[in-house]
């Protein structure tokens, strides 16, 4: 029988989190938040909607993990409202992060999934299956060099641990090329 979470921590999604992260760098409404996850291409290490953002802002505004912010100006709109994170909401999110959950696992990696479903394909479609993946993999490590220049260039507080995961990155997609190029000949 599965526990049906009981405190506010436990209650924290992937994109509750990323919303608590974000609102801990300054005050935001929803638009403006989205639009800064877009600008930093959260996309590529988190499936987070716009929706489920916006849903997060009311579920953590219903928790008071989230509250307003005291701005001078006025909102700019019903989706305007600015939220700021509660001292509940840094404790919920603490201790969401050093749950076994995130702390502890290790999720099944998709490159391994696929490639190991790869190898049970027919000769014929593997070359094409591993040319696309290859091309792909290409197409990323320059992507994410480009964005570590970006990163460079846009100091700020987090600044250091994006070119880290960044830089991170780059090295599983390097890593990935090089083992394609090693199990290529097996699957001949």
């Amino acid at each position: 029988m599965k526990r049906t979470p009981t405190t506010a921590s436990e209650r924290l999604t992937l994109a509750d989190l990323v919303v608590l992260a974000m609102l801990t760098e300054r005050p935001t409404h929803g638009y403006e938040l989205v639009a800064e996850l877009e600008r930093r291409e959260v996309s590529d290490w988190a499936a987070v909607s716009r929706a489920q953002i916006y849903y997060s802002l009311k579920k953590l505004a219903g928790l008071k993990l989230v509250v307003a912010a005291e701005d001078q100006e006025p909102a700019a709109g019903p989706e305007r409202d600015r939220f700021r994170v509660s001292a509940a909401g840094r404790r919920a999110m603490s201790a969401a992060l050093a749950r076994e959950h995130w702390a502890c696992q290790r999720p099944p990696l998709p490159f391994h999934t696929w490639l190991a479903l790869v190898a049970m394909d027919g000769p014929g479609d593997r070359r094409s299956v591993l040319e696309a993946r290859a091309r792909f993999l290409d197409e990323q490590i320059e992507k994410e060099v480009r964005t570590l220049e970006a990163i460079r260039n846009d100091p700020g507080p987090t600044q250091a641990m994006a070119l880290a995961i960044v830089s991170h990155a780059i090295k599983v997609f390097r890593l990935e090329r090089d083992l394609l190029k090693r199990v290529e000949p097996l699957l001949a």
